[in-house]
């Protein structure tokens, strides 16, 4: 892992503070104090030794042998109290900064271009939301606590030590590493940490996961708050639960420590009753040894923050340069309330960012509105990628592409895309109920009788009464708990309630078997009828009676034409379709 210089490292963490923290400085404040406090016990426990030794042991002092073990028992009493708090509220306030970012970066994840998902592995998405936001405020946490507490805890027992003896001290130097790497090799088994947090983020991994999956129908359904919210949902109950599973460890840890201070005040009082000495007294001795052993494990905390400094910056940089991208281009700012659905396309070439060579070549053709046009071609001939461009989830690289005569560079992103459908042969759908998958997004405007229109128009509404809940039955993730022609009936019913005058077809009939190719091929002419339709054909005989079809090849148009006269032409169409007849038997 490459370091981070000084430079970077304060303007990262500065970032954090500011953006973040700045405005729960009250709740930061409370906890530097109580660190403090916490720091000043540890000497204040150390120097105690002193006085109970000397008095006790030597002068057979009454009023010491038990205002001493007294007061050791209030210091223990003193530092739960201030690890409490300390501890309570840098979880909440690490807890609030994890639940900001995270919210930051789903937010922004959501917004992002499709090309960003083209050229960035999901898995890395998500691990950024869910564990790099946790590794920086762990680590943050972790060098305020060791600067702050620790810090002040060596402070605080070094200067008891050297008013002890100085000489002593020096020496005792010397054998310090040893000690270190004893506590190290103890200090090993001090690892274990948020099991009952596993559920919760198994649950928001699912809602970011779909994000991911189904960001074209959360783009083109205006999906956006409804993802917000699921996601909220967890980000708050993994925040919420680290509070109290922090605030109840570290209540065990100070009873734990004030019952074993009990247990040592018994056995300091019944061994100065015995005792005495004299020279350089017991009480120093004991004080002294006392401060050594206690001085260690903040000594080792200090030795290892570089590292998880170094963890915390590394991921840090990782989230604020996902944080510092380029959202999806949105600089149209024409609102179309309604439209005819005239698409033309002129000179339109491009290019993928990563891509040598243009995926569209010189495209120019007109859309008239309620046509049903067709696309065809083999696989890596530009069909989808055609398609793509009329939501916008891509721009051109050249050339125009226009809706009712308006550019649509010049159209803002959500007026464009309430206009547009999306119905493809890998169906996206949510772990949620068959209704919320029909009513999403955008579609929740709707009233319950136009969702049940929609299903029925859909052929989908005969299983969902067979489900066990009906439209409220949960369909599991990407519908699973469904088949392939159920999941098709459900998107088109989707696409059917939100009513656009434009359709983008990937054709859904092909993996299915004849019945539900049947039923879902029925739902489709009803959702093609007087909307302008792009449709990917994968089989050529589902779109025989399409107005136009456009044969595509190597990212250029080759033939345009209607089924017979492409056929008549015995061109790159009639050659396709061959081949699927003598494949298929058509």
């Amino acid at each position: 892992m490459a370091k981070v210089s000084f430079d970077e490292s304060y303007q990262l963490y500065r970032r954090i503070f500011t953006a973040y923290l700045s405005k729960y400085w009250r709740k930061f404040s409370i906890s530097l104090v109580a660190m403090a406090v916490a720091a000043a016990t540890e000497p204040a426990f150390a120097r105690l030794m002193k006085p109970l030794i000397d008095k006790g042991f030597t002068d057979q002092d009454k009023t010491a042998m038990i205002l001493t073990p007294l007061a050791v028992m209030g210091i223990f009493f003193i530092r739960g109290a201030a690890s409490y708090v300390n501890e309570t509220t840098s979880t909440w306030l690490s807890g609030t900064v994890v639940e900001q970012m995270r919210q930051q970066m789903f937010n922004k994840l959501l917004r992002m271009p499709v090309a960003y998902y083209d050229n960035h592995n999901s898995g890395r998405m998500i691990s950024r939301i869910l564990f790099d936001v946790t590794q920086i405020t762990d680590a943050g946490f972790n060098v305020i606590t060791v600067t702050v507490k620790d810090g002040l805890t060596i402070i605080g027992l070094l200067g008891l030590l050297f008013y002890t003896d100085w000489q002593l001290t020096l020496f005792c130097f010397f054998t310090m590493p040893f000690v270190l790497v004893l506590v190290r090799i103890l200090a090993k088994r001090l690892r274990k940490l948020n099991k009952n947090n596993q559920e919760q983020y198994g649950e928001m991994t699912q809602v970011v996961t779909e994000a991911v999956s189904g960001q074209k129908v959360v783009k083109l359904f205006d999906g956006y708050s409804y993802e917000t919210s699921r996601f909220t949902d967890f980000a708050s109950s993994i925040k919420k639960n680290n509070v109290r599973q922090s605030g109840t460890s570290s209540l065990n840890s100070g009873l734990s420590q004030f019952l074993f201070a009990m247990a040592l005040s018994c056995i300091l009082y019944f061994a100065t009753s015995r005792s005495q000495a004299s020279g350089f007294t017991a009480g120093d001795f004991v004080s002294f040894i006392t401060a050594m052993i206690m001085i260690a494990q903040p000594m080792k905390r200090i030795t290892n923050v570089t590292q998880s400094l170094q963890r915390g910056l590394a991921s840090a940089e990782s989230v604020f340069e996902f944080l510092d991208e380029k959202e999806e281009a949105d600089d149209g700012h024409a609102e179309l309330e309604t439209i005819t659905g005239n698409i033309s396309i002129q000179n339109m070439s491009f290019k993928y960012p990563v891509a040598e060579d243009m995926a569209l070549k010189n495209i120019s053709v007109e859309i008239r509105a309620g046509e049903t046009v067709a696309l065809v071609g083999s696989s890596g001939s530009g069909k989808t990628t055609l398609a793509n461009m009329i939501p916008r989830f891509y721009s051109p690289t050249t050339g125009v592409i226009t809706l009712d005569n308006q550019d649509l560079e010049t159209i803002a992103l959500k007026s464009l895309r309430k206009h547009i459908a999306l119905v493809s042969q890998e169906v996206v759908l949510f772990n949620d109920s068959v209704y919320n998958n029909i009513a999403y997004g955008s579609n929740s405007n709707f009233t319950k009788e136009d969702v049940y229109n929609a299903a029925k128009l859909a052929n989908a509404l005969e299983f969902i009464e067979q489900l066990p809940n009906g439209f409220d039955t949960d369909i599991g993730e990407n519908g699973t708990r469904l088949s392939g022609g159920q999941k098709q009936r459900l998107a088109i019913a989707r696409a059917l309630l939100k009513n656009a005058p434009i359709l983008v077809l990937d054709e859904a009939t092909s993996a299915l078997d004849n019945q539900s190719e049947k039923l879902v091929q029925e739902a489709l002419d009803r959702l093609m009828s007087n909307r302008t339709t792009l449709v990917i054909a994968h089989r050529l005989s589902t779109i025989q009676h399409a107005d136009k079809i456009i044969v595509m090849d190597k990212g250029q148009i080759i033939e345009v034409g209607k089924h017979d006269e492409l056929l008549a032409n015995n061109g790159h169409y009639a050659n396709l379709y061959n081949i699927q007849f003598r494949n298929n038997g058509v």
